[in-house]
């Protein structure tokens, strides 16, 4: 997670996040150091990004600007529509009241430990 300015555009922090990704583990073997895929909306539509993620072995997979929807991409996109929601529900993340960056960062990974505190009795 990263916290930056409102007027600032979501896609400017796309590649400083790739690049804080920590190692991929599960699978038995050497750990994978990057995800395969990088599922993103139209707001990313952008050669250079795409050229970054495929210099680091990702494969883009982000919506086209100027076309129909329907690209499949809400099969996958969904998960973080539905992640934004479960953290609207705390006012204090909905609307940023704080003027540091560093109490509004605290708070979100605040909620996100709640959200994963409920999710957890309902995953066994």
């Amino acid at each position: 997670m990263t916290v930056t300015g409102g007027n600032r555009h979501d896609s400017t922090q796309l590649i400083p996040l790739v690049e804080a990704l920590p190692t991929i583990r599960g699978k038995r073997g050497r750990p994978w150091q990057r995800p395969r895929w990088l599922y993103g909306d139209r707001a990313y539509d952008y050669e250079h990004h795409r050229k970054a993620l495929r210099e680091r072995g990702i494969i883009p997979r982000i919506a086209r600007r100027n076309t129909g929807h329907g690209s499949g991409l809400g099969k996958v996109r969904w998960v973080v529509e539905r992640t934004f929601a479960w953290l609207h529900q705390y006012k204090r993340l909905r609307t940023r009241y704080e003027r540091r960056a560093d109490i509004h960062l605290g708070l979100l990974r605040l909620g996100c430990v709640l959200i994963c505190y409920r999710q957890l009795p309902t995953s066994f």
